[in-house]
């Protein structure tokens, strides 16, 4: 049972406030709102700032004031989970059944009264039968001595007393003693014109009913059908105002009914540390700004992942060996600008051998979506969406990965999209995403683009890897016609190009130039599809972020090395860049599109690729 609550807007100062007008029963109302007051004052209900009671005779009316910033169907969710604003009345359903004490459900109680009711209908009328035809046996005598009245008087008059007048009225006319008897009761009154219709009447009336009684009592759609008129009387006269509105199954309140949603930025350091903050916090500076701390890292750490993403939703986790994992992002430490985070071995079981390769954030499991995944060889695989509904604490098989690749990115689509993937040394593919046929978790997938050029940067895979070939960077999926690919490199640089400049090729090729590499610019961290309406997140190894407009950045051809996006430390760089719908940022939400489904965030996932100088390691390829 649940307190009766609403929420008024632009109460007192334009502030919101819940009004409950009625209490689950025996409730005390005093003792609920000192329950409420201890939640407020201990912190464990946030947003509220002040609690009146202003009931009166007319009824109950506790007026909660909140926050301008309050969220009243959060704070509600959190009066039902921890207040007695809902609670459970039981009702034991025991009864005597068969002589038997029985515990009963509640269709079984129903049928039981049924069951009643209708021996009560049956006996009853089996009784009213009884007594109608008692009745109709003794009119049907008054009716015999009023049509023989002068020959009934004589015979009266001649008898010697009642028992002898008794006796000669049952001889001559074959009545019984009942019937005899209810002739000499009988008032001369009776003997009038009127008073014989009145006793004709009735017992032509009598025995209707007794055909009446005796349909009933042969036909159980009849005796249903008495039982069904006799519920409606009832109900027309005695039923009232339901107290009490029944509503669906609404089932537990969830930890996410009782959080506030919120479009959330997730960063992940190459070194495991993961925290979120509002996306509110980071303000837009223009091209070429310093940006703003973001996270506070070791001198060998660095943030190697960042992605926008509801509190309400899920992250699948995929790792460099083609594992996945489950984490909600509330449970995701909210820690500030500069704070460094919580290890995710923390939240998630990882092997020494694995790191994060990319993160994804949905809030529904659909056949409709699809899973696509590229690794660093050039490898692509899509599998539905609805294959990774079911968490499991240790983590599933994702994808199939070869000796000696690893797992770059995964994107959210719908199927029906373009898929354009980019290299450290410039190269670029787009091709259509039908090309790629839906297969299973644990396959491995087919050739996306192949690799020719070598990268000697590339620290981390094998020497005879190395001198072979170039390394995926991104794999982005085209969610909208038209647009631009944004390319930003190692150094800082950055240019936005027409799709329609990236021809449309088929899957496995080895695809055409993306952006000129050189000493100045470096080698390309990232390359996305973005639109006019756009902002993106760059984050360097330092730690820095910066969000700046998408229509800042400069359109240039594909042949070339772009203009300076962020100006950077020496040994610092950029290691992920992240898009973000300006229209969203005004509006608190994440980003969004086609290929992401509701709620779900794009994953952003970017690898740095080259050493920091001078610190002497490599960077996660």
């Amino acid at each position: 049972m649940r307190a009766r609550a609403t929420v008024e807007e632009g109460g007192r100062k334009g502030k919101d406030r819940i009004v409950v007008t009625q209490i689950p029963y025996q409730v005390n109302k005093t003792r609920l709102i000192e329950q409420i007051a201890g939640l407020v004052n201990d912190k464990k209900i946030d947003g509220v700032t002040d609690i009146r009671d202003e009931s009166d005779r007319d009824g109950i009316r506790v007026v909660l004031d909140l926050r301008r910033d309050a969220v009243p169907k959060v704070i509600l969710n959190n009066l039902y989970k921890h207040t007695q604003m809902q609670e459970t009345f039981g009702a034991i359903f025991l009864a005597i059944v068969n002589n038997r004490p029985q515990v009963l459900n509640l269709k079984q109680m129903i049928g039981h009264f049924i069951d009643h009711r209708r021996e009560v209908v049956v006996r009853r009328t089996a009784f009213e039968l009884a007594r109608a035809e008692e009745r109709a046996h003794i009119l049907e005598g008054l009716k015999i001595a009023l049509d023989n009245l002068d020959e009934m008087v004589a015979l009266i008059r001649a008898a010697k007393s009642p028992d002898e007048a008794r006796q000669a009225m049952r001889l001559r006319f074959k009545l019984s003693d009942a019937q005899a008897h209810a002739i000499l009761d009988m008032k001369l009154q009776r003997l009038t014109g009127l008073e014989r219709q009145k006793i004709l009447d009735e017992y032509t009336e009598t025995l209707k009913q007794i055909a009446r009684l005796k349909e009933i009592l042969s036909n159980d759609r009849l005796v249903y059908g008495v039982m069904v008129e006799e519920l409606r009387e009832i109900r027309k006269n005695y039923a009232d105002a339901r107290r009490t509105e029944i509503i669906g199954q609404q089932g537990d309140i969830s930890v996410e009914d009782m959080i506030a949603e919120e479009e959330m930025v997730i960063t992940v350091s190459h070194a495991g540390y993961v925290k979120r903050n509002p996306l509110t916090l980071y303000r837009s500076q223009r091209r070429g700004g310093k940006g703003k701390i973001g996270m506070t890292t070791r001198e060998e750490d660095f943030v190697e992942h960042l992605f926008v993403a509801s509190t309400h939703a899920s992250i699948l986790i995929f790792t460099t060996r083609g594992r996945v994992h489950w984490l909600k992002v509330h449970e995701i430490p909210q820690i500030g600008a500069a704070g460094k985070g919580k290890n995710i071995v923390n939240f998630v079981e990882l092997t020494p051998e694995e790191k994060i390769a990319a993160l994804v954030a949905t809030k529904e499991f659909r056949d409709d979506q699809y899973v696509v995944f590229c690794t660093k060889s050039g490898i692509i695989k899509k599998t539905p969406l609805s294959a990774y509904g079911n968490p499991r604490a240790g983590g599933i098989i994702a994808t199939g990965i070869d000796e000696g690749d690893e797992l770059l990115s995964v994107k959210l689509t719908d199927g029906k999209q373009e898929i354009f993937m980019a290299t450290a040394q410039g190269q670029s593919i787009r091709f259509p995403e039908e090309e790629v046929r839906p297969m299973g978790r644990g396959a491995r997938g087919v050739i996306g683009m192949r690799l020719t050029k070598p990268f000697a940067g590339l620290a981390e895979l094998p020497e005879k890897a190395r001198e072979e070939r170039d390394v995926v960077v991104e794999m982005d999926s085209l969610r909208t016609k038209g647009g631009k690919i944004l390319t930003v490199t190692e150094k800082g640089y950055a240019k936005r190009t027409e799709v329609e400049e990236y021809r449309l090729q088929g899957r496995g090729g080895s695809g055409i130039i993306n952006c000129k590499i050189t000493d100045k610019n470096g080698p390309v961290v990232q390359a996305m599809h973005v639109d006019d309406d756009h902002q993106v997140m760059v984050i360097t190894a330092f730690g820095k972020i910066i969000r700046t407009d998408v229509r800042s950045i400069s359109l240039m051809g594909r042949p070339t090395q772009g203009v300076r996006l962020i100006h950077l430390e020496e040994g610092d760089r950029v290691v992920a860049v992240e898009r973000v719908a300006e229209k969203d940022i005004d509006n608190g939400a994440g980003p969004e599109g086609p290929g992401n489904g509701e709620g779900a965030a794009e994953v952003g996932p970017v690898r740095p690729i080259a050493p920091v100088p001078g610190d002497g390691e490599a960077g996660d390829a």
